[in-house]
């Protein structure tokens, strides 16, 4: 059989990281080539045709919304040749969930996009990059990874680019994707989907045509005794903001009073929870005049990047609800 043909688009991160010998902390991410890391895994260039392209060496904490962009369109530039069967990024872990998010959006391929990294760097003691780095490819090869939005490998896990999460700091096994499970399994190299998402993503996105800028959106984390200056601080360089509540998305009369006020003026809120698990649905107590837009099962900083999307193309509140309710 003809060789897949994937292309390789490294960012960074700890994948691509270095430091001393052996240890896993105290490391420089993105100081060497994923080339670096594919010579690791044994047999790979006989098995898979490797189109290496080095787009970023940073850490995913210098991943902005001008990289997004660039990203973006860089994959749907790979995505538009006929012999390119799939694509793998490597991406820092620390923003890989809103990098994957803001992909699942805005590539215009059926093919597989695949996310990946690492919790080691390379020059740890049993790194894990290189098995992470062979799964995805080879997840990005297999014909049932068509057509299922963007992919995140990690630790033999397949998620969802919408729902990935990560949830621990320290360990490799270090992402989730909350009470929605994840998408599948890996075994090696084979494959084993389970289940699929049913919101809207890339071919069928209303966000996939080319976007040269995206609109200022901020996370404010409501805490015990928050100050409401926080929103009108931020509103007044911010076209909408997420309120990254308590519970189900609750906070203070007094943060009600700054929503209200300020989206009177044009300032676009939505309600997401600072809890890592659960949904956030309207509410006629926390938001009795249905000013925020909920943002059902995404995260914060997930929210953050639909709002972002969201407003290159309306401000209008009801049209934002429904945008939310389908992505």
């Amino acid at each position: 059989m003809k060789k897949k043909k994937i292309a390789i688009v490294a960012t960074g991160g700890t994948i691509a990281g270095s430091g001393a010998a052996g240890k896993t902390t105290n490391y420089e991410a993105g100081t060497i080539s994923v080339d670096e890391v594919l010579a690791s895994i044994p047999d790979i260039r006989d098995r898979v045709e490797i189109v290496l392209d080095n787009l970023f060496s940073v850490d995913s904490n210098e991943i902005d919304d001008q990289r997004w962009l660039i990203l973006a369109e860089h994959i749907n530039k790979l995505a538009d040749q006929q012999d390119i069967d799939g694509i793998v990024v490597t991406h820092g872990t620390d923003t890989m969930e809103e990098t994957s998010y803001f992909l699942n959006l805005t590539v215009n391929t059926l093919k597989p996009v695949v996310l990946t990294g690492a919790m080691r760097p390379a020059t740890a003691t049993s790194a894990d990059g290189p098995f992470n780095l062979y799964q995805a490819i080879c997840l990005a090869c297999h014909g049932e990874s068509y057509n299922r939005g963007v992919l995140a490998l990690f630790s033999n896990t397949i998620y969802s680019g919408r729902d990935i999460e990560k949830v621990n700091n320290f360990k490799i096994d270090a992402f989730d994707q909350r009470s929605l499970g994840c998408l599948g399994y890996m075994q090696d190299q084979e494959v084993y989907f389970y289940t699929q998402t049913s919101k809207i993503h890339t071919i069928k996105s209303r966000f996939n045509k080319r976007i040269d800028s995206i609109k200022s959106v901020a996370i404010a984390f409501y805490y015990s005794g928050a100050d409401a200056k926080i929103l009108y601080d931020l509103a007044s360089d911010h076209e909408g903001i997420v309120i990254a509540g308590s519970g189900s998305g609750n906070y203070s009369q007094a943060w009600l009073k700054a929503i209200e006020e300020l989206s009177e003026k044009g300032t676009i809120f939505v309600r997401s929870s600072r809890i890592s698990q659960g949904i956030v649905f309207d509410d006629e107590i926390f938001d009795p005049h249905h000013l925020c837009i909920s943002s059902n099962t995404l995260s914060p900083q997930k929210a953050r990047v639909l709002l972002m999307l969201a407003l290159t193309q309306t401000h209008d509140r009801d049209e934002i609800r429904e945008i939310f309710l389908q992505y």
